[in-house]
């Protein structure tokens, strides 16, 4: 049986490692919990280890493996909520176009820090918007979105699609009678009808970042 904070603790674990890949730093921990010193999130990191929730991996900084969850909880539950002011890091992949398609997203090393209110559970990631396609959904040249990893949408969800394994963009998608239409949110652009097989969803639309300065 896990305390309240050794199981928020390993649940926010959990989440970071989903969410970019590496824990959150001590630092972190502590914030989130509203502990006051880092000692304390050593403590509750030996008592998840010694109970087999985690490890701890030998030789690499902040190296934490999670092994399990506790009972009745599986990893694509949802999680508890963490502190308001925390915040996770994302990979940031570049620009994509709200507009006439660009050339295809590529992986980065970068990351960007978004509130936990826009992560649910899987991987996610961010891209800074190129046009103005999309400016009937509020989604403006510059804007950063938040995008959840997925193959797959529902009619008229907004998506990251790769066109012809080349070019990407951000577009609601609806598919009917064999045919994926992109539609821009902004009538000086034309939806843009594809056969299934020349469309791959890369990702479905869950947040916005916009800076105002």
């Amino acid at each position: 049986m896990l305390t309240q904070k050794q199981k928020d603790l390993l649940l926010l674990i959990d989440t970071r490692i989903r969410a970019v890949g590496v824990p959150p730093s001590y630092d972190e921990m502590k914030d989130a919990l509203g502990l006051a010193s880092k000692s304390g999130i050593h403590r509750l990191i030996t008592a998840l280890e010694e109970r087999g929730f985690v490890r701890r991996l030998p030789n690499k900084a902040r190296a934490l493996e999670v092994i399990k969850l506790p009972q009745g909880l599986q990893k694509d539950e949802p999680l508890a909520p963490v502190a308001a002011n925390d915040s996770y890091e994302i990979p940031f992949v570049g620009k994509i176009a709200a507009g006439l398609p660009i050339a295809a997203i590529e992986d980065s090393h970068n990351l960007m820090s978004v509130p936990p209110s826009m992560l649910g559970n899987g991987d996610h990631y961010a891209l800074e918007i190129e046009g103005e396609s999309m400016t009937g959904a509020g989604i403006m040249d510059g804007d950063v979105v938040v995008v959840r990893k997925t193959n797959t949408a529902r009619n008229n969800e907004i998506v990251v699609a790769l066109v012809d394994q080349d070019e990407a963009t951000l577009k609601r998608i609806y598919k009917r009678d064999g045919v994926v239409e992109l539609i821009a949110e902004n009538p000086d652009y034309p939806t843009r009808s594809y056969g299934p097989d020349r469309v791959e969803v890369q990702g479905v639309l869950v947040g916005l970042v916009r800076n105002y300065n």
